[in-house]
């Protein structure tokens, strides 16, 4: 009886099992279709599963290969890395440690799983092991939210399990790991294995070592609580525990285990950020001008209206102005430079820009500057010029004030002009710039504003005169605190730079070198009847017979007012045109002296011309534009205009090369001691405001402009003011590095070539050497 009981029972049980379980089946069944078709969760589209990373960091590459910078979205600096981007270490660290059996599922690891069910689910052991495939992992890193609780993830799991399935059906095993190395963020803006191996070690993901890539990897289970940089002996332990892993998966042996173990753990750590790393200056300057919309008149104010027509002219003739949104993808949209991860190849050279941006610190930071603060010490209006009354102090510095951040901040807040102005003149704690370091000290904002006014500001940019391919760039002394752009934004009196295009008008005409005129005071009348007389700084040779290029050399003014007198201000002010000068400039007689405004770029675009045999070339930043998976999208070629001849510009370069050789730039071979044939010119605007030199070797032009911020910040002596102290010695310092730097292939013994076609311009003498003639013997002439 009690028997028969027992086996009704046991087949009732039996039965309700499998009622049980069948139902269970049928109903995981019935939800995993649901969540398949999207009916239960989020499932994502085909198109998404497709292309699960669409988003990638676009970069900006030096001629060199190096990387200068990046543009992110959200500051996620992911770069696209492919499977053979990645060294072997990379991968078995990956595998050894988050899913063993890799190669052997289909998305879902059944036997991690259902230990992990048992030993976590129902022994409660933390140690169980994770269930997650890398292929699940991945799922969670592309579709999954964060979960605010554990009911919640649980939810997620059954979506991720499909997710991961439908994966492993769109891509192969490699495909995998590498979407899942390009999707980890692993901290200080690294998302991504390439980043991350730039940020950590300063290498590319093929370079990491065995240790190196455990780091990483290693990372990825929890980037903050394993932090290299702040946890270093807590990281160090968890790469440990990778490298075990490792060895017992078979990818090292027992004695490289026991030898990586023991490493400390070294990390050489780069910062991503936008204003660090070389080139600041040029990366904004490109994001600027890519990212630019078609110009339209009504997004101009009144102020801008001359932007308009410069914008609109680079909108029309530079194909890399607007280049995003001139360009479609092939879905028909605009190119996007935070997240379409193109491949920016610039002309920059990364050594080159290192020693311009050196040159620059050196000369302001180690010398300008210090005797700018000692010639403003104890002076009421410093630092701006003695002329000034203390009534256009206060008014620059109330325009100052309310142009600030910080006072327009308060002003959103609604605080009145006069609350604010009173918060203006009450000390704060701050840190400010020097160039040692910052600084800890306390001040009031307004005398905050005045003392980074009286750092002084620079603009250097270096490029190929036949090519125009930009080598250098450096905007201004410092990204982080002066960002202001003076290579192409800003624009700056001339001076003395202005006379070469005034002197080559006069060779084109028929003019030499030794043309003489007597040396006396020279007195012009203007179109509106007055007259002009320029004053002279060089009292030398009064009254005598000078050459021209004695004019040049010397810098000087009656030279270049008598030419004036020979030609129309509106014929010169056309050919300024030409030379590459878009600013505003007025025809009259006084921009023989230098009276417009110029840009770095410009003023070294212009006299690329007197190199490049009267052809002046336009300054190329981009050589190339890829997408993320290396297809090419764009290529730019320079663009030339012939300004002068060739006869007229070996004129210009025998007498410029005077310059150098015996006139106002002579510092360059008696001080910094360069033999290199060179020529260029240099240049002081009215009251010492603005020094400028720009020069020239046979393979490099470079143009420099130091000033302040304001035009009233500046030297009040002739001595420290003048351009050969202020602009020249930025130039001579980078060439000197160029030089002693021989992978860059610059020789001093460069020479000019000279078609041998043309005569002497001036009874100079040539060398012959085979079809082309060398140009020397200038001093030997002219002294």
């Amino acid at each position: 009886m009690n028997k028969a009981v027992d086996e009704a029972l046991s087949k009732r049980i039996v039965k309700w099992f499998w009622i049980v379980f069948a139902s269970g089946m049928g109903l995981s069944i019935v939800i995993f279709f649901m969540i398949a078709k999207g009916y239960i969760g989020y499932m994502p589209p085909i198109e998404d599963l497709e292309n699960p990373i669409d988003k990638y960091a676009s970069q900006v590459i030096s001629v060199d290969m190096k990387t200068l910078g990046m543009y992110a979205q959200n500051k996620e600096h992911r770069i696209y890395s492919s499977y053979g981007d990645l060294s072997p270490a990379i991968v078995h660290a990956l595998i050894a440690t988050e899913d063993s059996r890799f190669a052997e599922h289909s998305g879902i690891d059944v036997y991690a799983l259902l230990r992990s069910i048992i030993k976590r689910g129902l022994l409660f052991q933390k140690s169980g092991g994770g269930g997650s495939t890398i292929t699940q992992q991945l799922a969670k890193l592309l579709y999954s939210p964060s979960a605010g609780n554990v009911m919640e993830r649980l939810f997620q799991k059954p979506i991720e399990w499909v997710i991961a399935v439908k994966l492993e059906r769109f891509y192969t095993k490699e495909e995998i790991i590498n979407l899942y190395l390009n999707k980890v963020d692993f901290l200080y803006n690294g998302v991504g294995i390439k980043s991350a191996a730039w940020v950590y070690f300063g290498k590319t993901p093929k370079e990491l070592t065995v240790e190196e890539a455990a780091t990483l990897v290693g990372m990825c289970k929890n980037p903050t609580y394993y932090n290299p940089i702040r946890k270093n002996d807590r990281t160090r332990g968890r790469r440990n525990v990778v490298i075990g892993l490792m060895e017992r998966n078979h990818y090292i042996s027992k004695a490289e285990r026991d030898s990586l173990q023991r490493l400390p753990l070294s990390t050489q750590f780069n910062k991503i950020d936008h204003k660090d790393g070389l080139a600041p200056y040029l990366r904004e300057y490109l994001r600027v001008i890519m990212t630019a919309e078609k110009p339209e008149w009504s997004d101009y104010s009144a102020e801008s209206k001359a932007r308009f027509s410069e914008d609109s002219l680079a909108w029309a003739t530079n194909p890399l102005y607007g280049w995003c949104n001139k360009n479609k993808k092939s879905n028909g949209s605009t190119y996007n430079l935070y997240t379409d991860g193109l491949k920016i190849y610039t002309t920059i050279d990364s050594r080159m820009q290192t020693y311009a941006e050196q040159a620059v610190r050196e000369h302001l930071g180690n010398e300008l500057q210090d005797q700018f603060f000692k010639e403003k010490k104890g002076k009421s209006n410093a630092p701006f010029s003695q002329s000034l009354s203390q009534e256009d102090v206060e008014s620059i510095m109330k325009r100052a004030v309310k142009q600030s951040e910080r006072f327009r901040t308060m002003k959103k807040e609604g605080l009145s002009e006069k609350e604010i102005l009173k918060q203006f003149e009450a000390p704060v704690e701050m840190t400010v710039f020097t160039w040692k370091g910052m600084k800890d000290t306390t001040m009031t904002p307004y005398d905050s504003i005045k003392y980074m006014k009286s750092f002084l500001r620079a603009g250097f940019l270096v490029m190929d005169p036949r090519m125009g391919s930009v080598k250098a760039y450096v905007g201004n002394a410092d990204y982080g605190y002066f960002q202001y752009d003076m290579i192409n934004k800003g624009r700056r009196q001339v001076g003395s730079t202005i006379k070469p295009f005034l002197y080559s008008m006069a060779m084109e005409e028929g003019f030499t070198p030794c043309d003489e005129m007597l040396h006396v005071e020279q007195h012009i009348i203007t179109e509106t009847g007055e007259p002009y007389t320029p004053r002279n700084a060089n009292k030398n040779r009064i009254g005598e017979m000078v050459s021209l290029k004695w004019g040049l050399q010397n810098s000087d003014n009656w030279v270049s007012a008598y030419l004036m007198q020979q030609f129309s201000p509106y014929s010169f002010a056309r050919l300024l045109r030409s030379f590459g000068l878009q600013g505003q400039i007025d025809p009259v007689v006084s921009l023989c002296l230098g009276a417009c405004d110029a840009s770095v770029s410009e003023m070294v675009s212009g006299y690329s011309a007197f190199v490049n045999r009267g052809i002046r070339v336009n300054p190329i930043y981009v050589s190339r534009i890829e997408n993320a998976y290396g297809d090419l999208l764009a290529t730019f070629s320079p663009n030339m205009t012939e300004v002068i001849s060739e006869d007229a510009s070996y004129k210009m370069l025998d007498m410029m090369r005077g310059v150098v050789d015996g006139g106002t730039a002579s510092r360059l071979r008696y001080i910094y001691g360069l033999t290199a044939p060179m020529g260029g010119k240099t240049g002081t605007s009215q009251n010492h405001s603005d020094g400028w030199f720009v020069g020239f070797t046979p393979s490099l032009v470079g143009g420099v402009w130091v000033g302040g911020e304001d035009r009233s910040v500046h030297f009040d002596r002739m001595a420290e003011g003048q351009a050969a102290s202020m602009a020249l010695p930025v130039f001579a310092l980078f060439m000197k590095k160029i030089y002693n730097d021989a992978s860059l292939g610059y020789s001093q013994s460069e020479r000019f070539e000279v078609s041998d076609k043309y005569g002497n311009p001036c009874n100079s003498y040539y060398e012959k050497e085979g079809d082309s003639t060398r140009l020397n013997g200038i001093d030997e002439i002219f002294e």
